[in-house]
């Protein structure tokens, strides 16, 4: 009898014991800012969490090289533009392109509208 007991005991016990969440460190290319609110609104409302890590969000700024972050094993994912991502592999750094989140390039040329230029052509 006692034996049973500790069978369901032990079996309730592992079936409501909590795993530690894996820690995941995110390396911002930029300042905190509007371009990367997804990544903090899923951190408020618990996506995260409920799939069972634990992220810090590290903002980045004009002195942060995000390559270099990962490489020296300082977060385990970057946010980086495709150039500087490319140019860091071809430098070395074992990068892996895990996903494009935006549909086109926040990149653009501009020019002052009197300039008469409308197109790449021109």
């Amino acid at each position: 009898m006692i034996k049973k007991v500790v069978m369901v005991l032990l079996t309730v016990g592992f079936a409501f014991s909590t795993q530690a969440a894996d820690k995941v460190t995110i390396q911002l290319k930029w300042v905190t800012q509007a371009q990367f609110g997804g990544y903090f609104v899923a951190q408020d409302k618990g996506y995260y969490q409920a799939e069972g890590l634990d992220v810090t969000i590290n903002p980045g700024g004009p002195d942060i090289a995000p390559p270099q972050v990962i490489a020296g094993g300082g977060a385990d994912v970057i946010i980086d533009w495709m150039p500087a991502a490319l140019a860091s592999r071809e430098k070395g750094v074992a990068l892996v392109n895990i996903a494009q989140i935006f549909k086109k390039s926040g990149m653009m040329l501009t020019c002052r509208k009197d300039s008469g230029i409308k197109s790449p052509a021109d």
